[in-house]
């Protein structure tokens, strides 16, 4: 093969990205610290966090508490998710596969289907806020707008994770340029200092606003690992921890503590016009149209990481029960454009109605996913310690089974105990009035979980690898 051709095939394949759930090996690790703070950083600091942060102000609180709430919920959350991120370099795997550890090769596919779920509700929320920003740059309908930002993230969804790193550390200066400009218009038109002095302590909104922001960053647990397996295996988790954590943190705080003034300043003129209102803050003409582009912009990252999630989760559900873990670039496409196709409908049909159906959605998550994230961490830190069999996770028959009868009761259990105490605006738990409205659900969610894992993995005797076993070492 001419040296030439052989070169441009190596830019393609650098550009467009082959690997799905297969383990990462060494020779393909690449990447930095640096580009995991700035993907997660621009992954939340963007215009869905301001909206979650409003709803605090939105939903009964005051701005003081609202604040230090939502600060609170960011480094419970933001723990949890930092966590799953650091298994990334250690294990060179996708976040949900590694569920098959806990779960069986077929039982994995449980949680897995309601992170589906997750990441067409989350897509669907944020294409509609990029789709707003992108009709009033444009100069088209909602519809147009909610369309071609669609397609857009079908592009970069399709390229992968050196695209999406990339794009995210565009975003990341975009969006702290964006922020600095909103704060400095805030504080130079606004009383602040008026909004902060207007305390009125509730236990239920304070619990509300912590769930609101641990939640946020909880969710990003199944699939955060995704985005950090291509690190180098030496990476020190506890770097990685960092990186990804406070990059998160500090970017879902921020857009949050913007959203709790800007609702604060609008009332209800906020709800059905949280773009508009956000830009016109302080902009207009060519400065308003500036921030729409960054906007619509600053959507492309999360936006990208939920289709690109839903993709591997697909891959991963498919691969075990076809036995099969190579996914061919054909079949990656058609996941891709069928994942988007459907958080696109979700969008057009839900746009109107979007920041009521928002809030229940993001909190009714919770009952899901923190069961999981209990399992999975509890597991990986306290037994396993990355000591995984990698070539076991694609055989039904293997290491790890077709299903873990008892990691799926405690998950199943974890979901139960919380249902009680779930407040949202579809379901309220019986137990909810009692305690004046508070949603406690997803503490309980973590600790019940937790613990009985804890204790079923003491009591019951372990068969685990002594080192991690790697597919090459199986050949």
């Amino acid at each position: 093969m001419p040296e030439s051709v052989a070169s441009l095939e190596s830019e393609g394949r650098k550009i467009l990205e082959t690997r799905s759930i297969d383990y990462i090996p060494d020779a393909e690790r690449h990447g930095s610290l640096f580009s995991q703070f700035t993907l997660w950083l621009s992954a939340n600091l963007q215009v869905t966090a301001i909206i979650t942060g409003a709803l605090a102000v939105v939903l009964g609180g005051d701005v003081f508490w609202s604040l230090v709430a939502l600060l609170t919920g960011q480094l419970i959350g933001g723990t949890v998710m930092a966590l799953h991120g650091a298994q990334g370099p250690q294990l060179g795997l996708p976040q949900m596969i590694s569920s098959r550890v806990q779960f069986g090769v077929y039982g994995a596919a449980i949680p897995i289907v309601l992170v589906c779920i997750m990441y067409v509700g989350f897509s669907a929320s944020g294409t509609v806020l990029a789709g707003q920003a992108t009709a009033q740059l444009l100069n088209v309908s909602d519809t147009a707008g909610i369309c071609l930002f669609a397609a857009l993230i079908v592009v970069l969804t399709l390229l992968g994770y050196r695209s999406i790193h990339f794009v995210g550390r565009i975003a990341s200066v975009i969006g702290v340029l964006a922020f600095m400009f909103m704060f400095a218009q805030l504080f130079a038109h606004h009383d602040v200092g008026a909004l902060l002095a207007n305390r009125h302590f509730s236990i239920a909104s304070f619990l509300l606003s912590m769930s609101l922001s641990a939640s946020w960053q909880i969710a990003f647990g199944p699939y955060v690992a995704d985005y950090s397996r291509y690190l180098p295996r030496s990476t020190s988790p506890a770097r990685t921890f960092l990186a990804v954590g406070l990059g998160s943190v500090i970017g879902a705080q921020a857009a949050m503590v913007f959203g709790v003034f800007a609702a604060a300043l609008a009332g209800h003129a906020f709800a059905h016009h949280e773009v508009a209102y956000i830009v016109g803050l302080g902009a207009s003409g060519s400065v308003a149209a500036m921030l729409y582009f960054s906007i619509a912009f600053g959507k492309l990252t999360v936006t990208t990481l939920n289709a690109y999630g839903s993709f591997m989760s697909m891959a991963t559900i498919v691969s075990a029960f076809r036995a099969k873990r190579a996914i061919s670039t054909r079949h990656r496409f058609v996941y891709i454009i069928g994942m988007v196709g459907i958080s696109t409908l979700v969008a057009l049909a839900g746009r109107h109605s979007f920041l009521k159906e928002f809030t229940a959605f993001i909190l009714f998550l919770l009952a899901f996913f923190t069961p999981w994230s209990a399992i999975n961490l509890v597991d990986f830190y306290c037994f396993t310690r990355s000591r995984y069999d990698v070539p076991a996770l694609s055989n039904p028959a293997g290491r790890y089974g077709r299903w873990n009868a008892r990691a799926i009761g405690i998950y199943v259990l974890g979901v139960l105990v919380q249902l009680p105490f779930i407040s949202t605006s579809f379901y309220t738990g019986p137990f909810v009035d009692a305690l004046g409205g508070t949603d406690i659900s997803w503490i309980l969610g973590l600790i019940v979980p937790g613990v009985l894992y804890y204790v079923a993995m003491r009591l019951t005797p372990q068969v685990i690898p002594e080192r991690l076993i790697l597919p090459v070492e199986q050949e």
